[in-house]
């Protein structure tokens, strides 16, 4: 039997079949489907379109649907996404629905899914956003796909697709106390373009890795869609397992797999950590790469930590640890990732204090858990950019109008050089406050 990459193991046995190759069409099982408020509209509308009006889903328990983008807003065509999946889940009496307003909303999908336990090693989840392939951290295939596949998976389970050459980025070392995983992907981008990843799996492999908490590994994986990847994946170890077993609520079983010994690579690249340092990616895309360093004095307008690559306790705590005793110089906005990461906020601590009076006392605003305005939104979105203005931010894309005005400008950061920058009113290396 041919050796194959832990992508594409999992292809194959979603498939049904001993081995698969890239390149090669496939049909596959699939494990979790999710949409949101922006895409599940649409793919509603596929299913009903094509399985008929009064159709049901293939698998309650598999369809999972989390408003999180165009949440805290007047806008009437916002709300009213919200209110189709709201009908629609009534109709179908499907049980994963995280809805706004409710005990149940949790905010951003991307983390919520493995914070409700839909992630698990082996498995196949697909949802209607790019950045599902953040949960390929659990060591699963993890993609985003369009509202036409989803509404054919909604409705049958399965879905025909292209299996992917896999790329292999090895880290060598820990990271040290001014690097965070934001860094190391920055820099992975950097180097192979936006377009050096186009439908290929990113595996991350190595020491520097594996050293990463389960959050940080979401960031990694979060972003390899702005590689042009289909998915990103890591192996899964001991804290994989912690994590997942600890968020298994339907106690599901699951079967983790790996790459063989001897499995081939279409790309391989290694990286030794402890040469790193923190990485700014310029407006306006995510492959252009600068050191802070060598953007230092660089005036910007406003700073912003949250979203799915940056809006996790993790991300916080590292903000908060630069930002404790001081205060900011430019707007400041965070936004927890969900309403688990909000509690957080309240109860972790640092000398003492919250993470949520760190960042009060330094002058920043909190908002509520979602997406805000890493995707724009409608002008009362928080955190929007509604003017022609410069901000650093730990979201994940600084195309024009992401964030809001088609002027602004965004460069992309690690948390903890988004902190140092507040701080100072311009870009700053977080290595300034971390002697």
């Amino acid at each position: 039997m041919a050796q194959m990459t832990l992508t594409e193991k999992i292809l194959a046995k979603h498939a049904g079949v001993p081995s698969v190759e890239p390149g090669q069409n496939i049909w596959i099982d699939v494990d979790i489907l999710m949409t949101h408020d922006v895409c599940g509209p649409g793919t509603i509308g596929v299913f009903k379109k094509n399985f008929g009006p009064k159709a049901k889903v293939w698998d309650l328990n598999k369809v999972v649907i989390i408003p999180d983008h165009y949440i805290f807003t007047a806008d009437r065509m916002a709300n009213r996404n919200v209110d189709i999946l709201r009908e629609f889940v009534k109709e179908q009496n499907l049980p994963y629905f995280y809805d706004v307003g409710t005990d149940k909303y949790k905010g951003v999908c991307h983390i919520a899914l493995p914070e409700e336990g839909h992630t698990r090693p082996g498995e196949v989840l697909l949802g209607t956003d790019s950045h599902t392939c953040t949960a390929g951290a659990f060591g699963e295939f993890a993609t985003g796909i369009g509202n036409t596949d989803a509404g054919f998976v909604m409705g049958c389970g399965k879905l025909w697709l292209k299996v992917p050459p896999t790329m292999r980025f090895f880290f060598e070392g820990e990271l040290p106390p001014y690097l965070m995983a934001k860094d190391l992907i920055l820099a992975v981008i950097g180097d192979i373009g936006c377009d050096g990843a186009t439908y290929q799996a990113m595996e991350f492999d190595g020491p520097g890795v594996f050293s990463l908490n389960i959050e940080e590994r979401m960031t990694l994986c979060n972003m390899v869609i702005e590689a042009g990847g289909k998915n990103g994946v890591i192996a899964p170890d001991q804290t994989t397992f912690d994590f997942i077993n600890s968020r298994n609520k339907s106690k599901l079983p699951y079967t983790p797999v790996y790459t063989d010994p001897g499995a081939k690579f279409c790309f391989e690249k290694s990286y030794k950590v402890g040469e790193l340092q923190p990485v700014v990616a310029k407006p306006h895309s995510p492959d252009n790469k600068a050191f802070a360093r060598e953007l230092k004095g660089t005036k910007i307008d406003r700073a912003y930590i949250g979203s799915c690559t940056g809006g996790k306790i993790t991300d916080f705590k590292a903000a908060a640890a630069l930002l404790n005793g001081h205060t900011v110089k430019v707007d400041t906005f965070v936004v927890p990732a969900t309403t688990e990461v909000a509690r957080g906020l309240k109860t972790e601590k640092i000398n003492g204090k919250t993470l949520e009076q760190v960042f009060l006392d330094a002058g920043a605003k909190i908002g509520e858990a979602s997406c805000a305005a890493c995707l724009g939104g409608p002008s009362d979105t928080f955190g929007r950019l509604n003017q022609p203005i410069r901000c650093i931010s730990t979201t994940n894309r600084n195309y024009p109008g992401r964030m809001g005005h088609k002027e602004a400008e965004v460069f992309l950061a690690s948390p903890l050089t988004v902190a140092a920058s507040a701080m100072t009113g311009t870009i700053t290396d977080p290595r300034e406050f971390l002697s």
